[in-house]
Order: C-alpha cells, then sequence, then structure tokens
C-alpha cells in the first residue's frame, strides 16, 4: 500500500506541473479520483441548485461510490500520467 500511496502523493503534486489545464471533464475526473481516494465516498448533501460548480463536483464524486481508495489512487495515476505526456 504504501508503494501506491507514495505514488498517488506525487501524483497530486505532478499536476500542478501539467504542460496544459485540462479540459473540465478532466478536471473534474481528477477531483472525483482525489476525494475518492482520499476520503471515501461521498456524504452531505448535494450543493444548493445555482451553485454549478459545487453541484458538478459532488456528482462526478458520486459517481465512483463504492470505489476502492487503492482503486482510486491508481486511476488517478494513470489519468495525471497520461496528462503529463
Amino acid at each position: 500500500m504504501s508503494d501506491i500511496k507514495d505514488r498517488f502523493e506525487q501524483a497530486a503534486q505532478d499536476v500542478h506541473l501539467l504542460p496544459e489545464r485540462p479540459d473540465n471533464q478532466t478536471l473534474l475526473r481528477l477531483y472525483a479520483l482525489y476525494k475518492q481516494a482520499t476520503e471515501g465516498d461521498t456524504i452531505g448533501p448535494k450543493p444548493g441548485f445555482f451553485d454549478f460548480i459545487g453541484s458538478a463536483k459532488h456528482e462526478a464524486w458520486a459517481r465512483l461510490a463504492g470505489m476502492p481508495h487503492e482503486e482510486a489512487m491508481q486511476q488517478y495515476i494513470d489519468l495525471v500520467e497520461r496528462l503529463r505526456a
């Protein structure tokens, strides 16, 4: 577990060094995978109707419900590596 956690933490730093800003859908995927990896399933109510960004983030994260932490970490690492290439 330590190896994947170390690689995940490195990817979380590397994401700030991407050559280009990812599109909004990719940013939502990164956010959701990060939250699932670090906090698990989303809890609490969905943000209000007029909080478009908060709602989009909540929905993206909620779609990953039940995904194990390690799987979310690996998918996050893989996505960051693809974006860096």
